[in-house]
Parts: structure tokens; C-alpha cells; sequence
């Protein structure tokens, strides 16, 4: 089976690339953004990084989301909901968790299929 990364650094790759299986690196938003805009940036980074990747929405296996407060937990679900194919929902779990930096809000965590 082949495997390959896209934008690898130093320290991670922003998508590993295995079979038919796409793992993405957490993706966020601006930490100066609030919540919302923080929600949208980083589901678009999801969107282009599938799309790179040979894959979709339609493709979700898996979202892990952390919040840095679950206050934020229906503010997060309102950009979230409108984004995820309703035909196509994947498996999701969220979380509080003290993320990378003070202004970071939400983290999304996106395993999916290929196109088949």
C-alpha cells in the first residue's frame, strides 16, 4: 500500500495519506477570531485538505473536536451542522482540552475514505 503526506514539516504533516484512508492534522482557526469565525477557518481548512487529498465531506469517518471551553459547545455545533453532509455523518466526539495556545477555541481532528 502506498502512503504519502501532504505539506510535511518538521515537526508533523497537515495529512498522511494511507490506502484509502486520509488523516488530517488537527486543524484551527485564527486565535484572535472568535469562536465561530475560528469554526468556519478551520472546517475550510478541512475542505481544502480533502479535497487535496482525493476526498470529501460525503467521506468523513471520523471528527474528534476539542473545545478550550464546552461554553463554547453550541456555538461550535451551529457552524458544524450546516457544514457536515447530513446523508453522510460521520462518527464525532468533543471535548474540553487546553489547546496549543490561549487564543486557540476549537480544534477538528478528520479521519476519512478516499473516493472509491
Amino acid at each position: 500500500m502506498t502512503l504519502s503526506r501532504l505539506h510535511p514539516g518538521p515537526r508533523m504533516s497537515q495529512a498522511v495519506i494511507h490506502g484509502d484512508t486520509i488523516w488530517l492534522a488537527g486543524q484551527v482557526g485564527d486565535p484572535a477570531a472568535d469562536v465561530t469565525t475560528q469554526v468556519k477557518q478551520a472546517l475550510s481548512a478541512v475542505d481544502a485538505l480533502l479535497a487535496e487529498a482525493g476526498s470529501d465531506r460525503a467521506h468523513l469517518l471520523q471528527v474528534i473536536v476539542w473545545l478550550a471551553d464546552m461554553a463554547d459547545f453550541d456555538a461550535m455545533n451551529a457552524v458544524y451542522d450546516a457544514w457536515v453532509d447530513p446523508a453522510n455523518p460521520p462518527v464525532r466526539a468533543c471535548g474540553e482540552a487546553r489547546l496549543a495556545g490561549p487564543g486557540y477555541r476549537v480544534e477538528f481532528i478528520v479521519t476519512a475514505a478516499c473516493h472509491q
